[in-house]
């Protein structure tokens, strides 16, 4: 229990993020009947595992230093650039590597040679990243 005293500002964040990727794996393995290993270290998808591991911090954080600590504020301010990144700017990417592929696909359109496609799934939607907010919240009050 000791090294878990230690060592938890590290080991619930990393928790967090393990256990909702896996859970992507198994959800993606259910509706599409293939395994994807990529899935365990990609990003995007619901719910957004950076948020859960950031919010966890926060939480973690708040909890042992309270909410007027100069380290909860990092926290903070760090857990909002993060999400901030996640549901915009690497939205956005995703939704041109989406459409930079379909402009590749298109015969005739580019001379473009193409050897792979680009990753779409990059970003979250605003719901992923609440909800993994949440839960990062619910796991940094519960441990």
């Amino acid at each position: 229990m000791e090294f878990y005293t230690q060592y938890k500002y590290l080991i619930v964040p990393f928790s967090v993020w393990f256990f909702i990727q896996l859970f992507k794996l198994l959800w993606d393995l259910v509706t599409t009947h293939k395994f994807n290993f990529k899935r365990i270290l990609g990003a995007g998808g619901m719910p957004s595992s950076h948020s859960a591991v950031v919010c966890a911090l926060a939480t973690l954080v708040a909890r042992a230093e309270g909410v007027t600590s100069p380290i909860f504020a990092v926290t903070v301010i760090f857990a909002a650039v993060v999400m901030y990144d996640a549901a915009g700017v690497r939205r956005a990417a995703g939704k041109q590597a989406k459409l930079l592929n379909k402009i590749t696909e298109t015969p005739g359109l580019t001379g473009v040679q193409v050897t792979e496609k680009l990753q779409e799934v990059l970003g979250h939607t605003p719901t992923q990243v609440l909800v993994g907010a949440i839960i990062g919240v619910l796991v940094g009050l519960i441990a």
